[in-house]
């Protein structure tokens, strides 16, 4: 075993020393010479960053990554067609790293990926378009923003909102003042999912397992199928928190002007209705206290009643926010929104296009050298998957009491409310309370300068939090501690 593990570091070491030797090789790019981009991971995703990268003006697929051999194959000829034949195609994304003709890479990996390939980028002095949640943890997170900042590399982060033309209009409607000072935040995601199946234990034979779990530990699968049912996975993602209310979140928490992490944030839910091997909670609540004002993250992927094929809605937002101010309230999401007066009254709009520039906000920074010209940057894609983080570790560290309690997440009306509502929500769904009963998760103390959790009040201990913060790696797939 042991010349095992110093043969493997053997071979890291090398590859990490090709990193380098590749990297002091790039040459600068020129204004007007084409980007090279490569795409990691090609699925859902991956193949919408494959079509809208390879229509730019003055940019070039020259290579595609993905673990499994038959994605690789299919996205990669059926997307760029005739073009395919001359794009370097590997499964092993340390191949891609390795080359001296990439400019930049687009992670679209499961979570449990982001983080270090973001920093391996990095390191190979190569710009990064990283998806979201930008992290697997908190800690990890910042890594990706030291390594940006060392290497001074241009890193977008996926949350692609960020771009839409209509919100970037209500945010400095907001921040003008126009509806006073900003009193709470409701971010709805409903989206209705089920169940992801139960089988015998099982691993994929046709492409490299080992490569594919990365820093993830190598267990037997035992749901029904590989891919995207990772997402509800805690060793590899981040349930819908981190997956889809990240997006309404990173938005809900700008229109607020909220630049860090809150001072506390807990979580209640469950994983109700479904019969399969999911992990992580499909009903949700996470309450984050800032100074100011609070926001609340409400994810939702039961019906609105059992057997229904709809999802409820507050105020005709399914998947958006609410950002409630003194004289009036937004209300949106994907295609933009409307304000709203304390009555209900529409006062203006804001029409949205969903963040299409923002594949191109990440080209022309590459170009301009300048990080602050992101829509996206690292930092601020940090700070919103941690916040998502910090609610799944309150999750984790919960207790499901054996009968239903009313005890507070925070000390105002609008959040017992919400509450009340998802109490209603899982009684029409027919939850049985003593089969299922809600977890509560502590409440965590946080220290925002330092992405740091100082104490925890609830079920669980400050060691186990800091623990799920900071993550754990395998061999030789490890976010280093310096990078």
């Amino acid at each position: 075993m042991r010349n095992k593990i110093q043969s493997t570091r053997r071979q890291f070491l090398r590859w990490t020393g090709a990193l380098a030797l590749a990297a002091s090789s790039r040459q600068v790019m020129g204004a007007n010479d084409d980007i090279r981009i490569a795409v990691i991971g090609l699925g859902g995703k991956g193949g919408d960053h494959l079509r809208g990268f390879a229509g730019m003006k003055g940019v070039r697929i020259v290579a595609t990554c993905d673990v499994d051999p038959k994605t690789l194959a299919e996205k990669t000829k059926g997307i760029l067609k005739g073009s395919a034949e001359s794009i370097f195609m590997a499964t092993d994304p340390r191949k891609v790293l390795e080359r001296k003709d990439i400019d930049a890479v687009v992670i679209a990996t499961p979570d449990h990926w982001h983080a270090l390939l973001a920093v391996w980028a990095c390191q190979a002095e190569r710009d990064v378009y990283v998806e979201k949640p930008v992290s697997h943890n908190v800690w990890e997170g910042r890594q990706i923003v030291e390594a940006a900042s060392k290497y001074q590399r241009i890193v977008q982060a996926g949350t692609q909102y960020r771009s839409c033309v209509g919100l970037r209009e209500a945010a400095d409607y907001i921040h003008s003042g126009a509806l006073g000072k900003v009193l709470y935040g409701h971010v709805l995601w409903y989206e209705q999912r089920g169940s992801i199946g139960r089988r015998s234990p099982w691993t994929p034979d046709h492409l490299d397992y080992d490569l594919y779990c990365g820093p993830a530990p190598v267990k037997p699968l035992r749901r029904n199928q590989l891919h995207y049912d990772w997402h509800w996975i805690w060793s590899t993602g981040t349930g819908d928190l981190g997956n889809s209310g990240i997006h309404a979140f990173d938005i809900c928490r700008w229109f607020a002007g909220y630049d860090g992490l809150p001072k506390s944030a807990r979580c209640v839910g469950g994983r109700f209705g479904v019969d399969d091997v999911g992990e992580t909670p499909n009903t949700q609540l996470t309450f984050l206290e800032y100074d100011s004002a609070p926001i609340l993250i409400e994810n939702r992927n039961l019906p609105m009643r059992k057997g229904a094929n709809g999802m409820d809605h507050v105020k005709g937002v399914r998947e958006g926010i609410l950002l409630y101010c003194e004289q009036g309230y937004f209300a949106g999401f994907r295609a933009g929104g409307w304000i709203y007066d304390n009555d209900g009254n529409k006062v203006k709009q804001f029409k949205g296009d969903g963040g299409q520039a923002h594949r191109q906000n990440f080209v022309d920074a590459m170009r301009s050298r300048r990080a602050e010209d992101l829509n996206g940057p690292i930092l601020q894609g940090h700070i919103s998957s941690a916040c998502c983080h910090l609610g799944n570790v309150s999750y984790q560290l919960g207790v499901a009491p054996p009968e239903p309690v009313n005890e507070n997440l925070a000390r105002d009306t609008r959040t017992q409310e919400i509450l009340a509502s998802t109490q209603k929500h899982l009684r029409a769904n027919e939850i049985d309370w003593e089969q299922t009963p809600l977890v509560w998760g502590p409440r965590l103390i946080l220290d925002p300068q330092k992405d740091a959790v100082v104490s925890v009040e609830g079920p669980g201990s400050l060691e186990q939090a800091q623990a799920l913060v900071r993550g754990n790696y395998r061999a030789p797939f490890i976010v280093p501690e310096q990078v």
